[in-house]
């Protein structure tokens, strides 16, 4: 699905601007990174989240678990516990997700779409793109918890979360990957917001894998976000909320930049 094993290497040799030891360094090469949607998702979740508050648009995924007080039909693997503390009003700014994904399995909604750009491959300037999430995957696993979250993004009018791209910065070698951070903007209700969110890319499963994440407070949810928060009489407007996380485990198509190809989708 994502091509051979070489194809991908050499695509990933070209990202980090080196060939194999003891070739010489090669020039800067223009590559596109393609969401992968039936193996992407995306989440978010509350600080505290009081073993409840989180979402995922991929509620397949074996390592996933909806909160307490969840609605019928669900099967929880039972190896998938819950914090002890998790009831009290304790921050948790550490275990986000709570629940991550260990592999990467194709059983998510095929909610995610979009491409990043990479002009220089050797200097990571230039990098730009969209990633585009539909509103109503998101799922906590309680429906009217879910009514509620969709009430709040109204998703009738705006179906689509975006997140812009705008530059990569910082960005240092990880292991067999790339750790940085993705400069631009989250689109919700319409209504642009600046993110910077925290970025490690790397390879898997035959593709790239992103895993991204970045955080506003609580007051900006309700007051900037999503003002229905205020109307609606929940934690957010009892200071009950202090953090809001929100993030995305991606797996991207890698392939050279064509003539043809279009920046965004």
């Amino acid at each position: 699905m994502f091509g051979s094993y070489s194809q991908i290497a050499f695509i990933w040799q070209l990202l980090t601007g080196m060939l194999v030891v003891g070739a010489p360094r090669i020039a800067s090469a223009q590559v596109r990174w393609t969401v992968e949607p039936k193996t992407s998702l995306a989440w978010w979740q509350v600080s505290p989240h009081l073993n409840h508050l989180w979402s995922t648009t991929c509620p397949g995924d074996p390592t996933w678990r909806p909160g307490e007080n969840r609605s019928s039909g669900w099967n929880v693997d039972p190896r998938l516990q819950l914090p002890p503390d998790g009831w009290n009003n304790v921050d948790d700014t550490v275990n986000v997700p709570l629940f991550p994904r260990e592999r990467v399995h194709p059983v998510c909604t095929e909610s995610m779409k979009g491409e990043l750009v990479f002009p220089d491959t050797v200097t990571w300037r230039g990098v730009h793109g969209t990633l585009s999430l539909r509103a109503t995957a998101l799922m906590t696993g309680e429906q009217m918890r879910d009514v509620l979250m969709r009430q709040a993004l109204q998703t009738d009018q705006f179906p689509d979360i975006v997140f812009t791209v705008d530059s990569l910065v910082k960005v240092a070698k990880d292991g067999n990957g790339y750790v940085g951070k993705a400069v631009g903007s989250f689109t919700v209700r319409g209504v642009s917001h600046p993110a910077i969110a925290q970025v490690n890319a790397f390879p898997d499963s035959g593709g790239m894998r992103v895993l991204a994440k970045w955080r506003i407070t609580a007051w900006e949810l309700q007051h900037d976000v999503t003002p229905k928060l205020h109307r609606m009489g929940l934690g957010a407007t009892t200071n009950l909320w202090h953090d809001f996380f929100m993030g995305a485990d991606v797996m991207f198509h890698v392939a050279p930049f064509s003539d043809s190809s279009s920046s965004t989708n």
